[in-house]
């Protein structure tokens, strides 16, 4: 039996990556070389040992250069694919950690395929001694190929974890063990001799949201904005100059800006632009005080400010009511 058949498509990343020595761990983009994604899967065979892969070349790029527009572009292939072929059990998408986290939660509210998708990243290049490229490429085609996956919603699997994509986030600039799910936890683990999951996920999640972004070829512009210490706020006023339709606050925990950004928020509102209060604590709610917010702030729930920017982007594709966007980050 051939096992399961799952596409992998290639966008680049660390993963990808090929540096001039084996310990050329951290300058290896200097070195320009990255692995198309059917290159990655020949320099590690096993991962061609665990079903019927089918390489997909898309991007070979680190994820710093990455976006709403590639995103875009990644989403239309997955539905792409799984139009042209019907046999697929699973799709793994090869990317950089820097960004991997919105990649994957865009897709967890974007994607309408009813097959699992998992993003798989490294902390290693593939060409690094003690490279994790290898190991997590496999382990990411073992879950996108296996049935428990289905209605889970995007995923993420690194360090022999899987983990939500809503949940998940980059915690250590270069320690292995980097991806954790700060509040609850991850879902399951990809081991040696089964894949193993302990939870369902609660919050809305692919394919079965609200959202459908195929034909669109740019999302609303959201910025963010993060609170400190004797902040003037001036990037909210640059943002609205720049034209954003909505503005995230990463504001201090558990939630509150500082007087002179409640004044800008206030009036960046009245300009029609939608603000969002997410915290720069990384775990937890933003607490509801209303005293301590802008008419119509929409709150995060506990979305860092990077994940809320996501959703708030894709929301904005169907509504700018403050009440209708209540809802949905509420719901998702």
């Amino acid at each position: 039996m051939p096992g399961p058949r799952v596409a992998v498509i290639g966008t680049g990343g660390t993963i990808s990556s090929v540096g001039k020595h084996g310990l050329d761990l951290v300058a290896y983009l200097e070195n320009n070389k990255i692995y198309e994604v059917d290159e990655l899967l020949n320099a590690f065979p096993e991962t061609l040992e665990q079903g019927d892969v089918v390489p997909v070349r898309l991007r070979a790029m680190p994820s710093t250069a990455i976006g709403p527009a590639e995103w875009l572009e990644i989403n239309t292939k997955i539905h792409d694919l799984v139009e042209e072929d019907p046999s697929l059990d699973g799709i793994v998408v090869t990317h950089g950690t820097a960004t991997l986290e919105e990649t994957a939660y865009f897709l967890n509210l974007a994607s309408k395929v009813e097959i699992p998708i998992v993003l798989v990243g490294a902390q290693r290049p593939a060409s690094g001694m003690g490279t994790d490229s290898g190991i997590n490429l496999v382990n990411a085609i073992r879950t996108a190929g296996h049935p428990a996956s289905r209605g889970r919603g995007v995923l993420g699997v690194l360090n022999d974890e899987i983990h939500f994509s809503r949940d998940m986030t980059k915690t250590s600039t270069l320690r292995q063990q980097t991806f954790k799910s700060p509040d609850f936890g991850l879902l399951g683990h990809a081991d040696w001799d089964k894949i193993a999951y302990y939870r369902m996920p609660e919050r809305r999640r692919a394919p079965n949201t609200e959202f459908d972004v195929r034909g669109l070829t740019e999302l609303p512009r959201v910025d963010i904005s993060m609170t400190y210490a004797g902040t003037h706020g001036t990037a909210i006023d640059a943002y609205v100059a720049a034209g954003a339709k909505g503005i995230v606050v990463g504001a201090m925990a558990p939630g509150y800006v500082a007087p002179i950004e409640f004044e800008k928020l206030a009036a960046a509102a009245e300009k029609g632009v939608t603000i969002v209060h997410s915290t720069r604590a990384g775990s937890g709610r933003v607490a509801d005080v209303a005293s301590r917010r802008v008419p119509g702030t929409v709150l995060a729930d506990n979305l860092p400010p990077q994940k809320a920017r996501v959703l708030l982007a894709v929301a904005l594709t169907k509504t700018d009511d403050p009440a209708e966007l209540q809802r949905i980050f509420d719901e998702y």
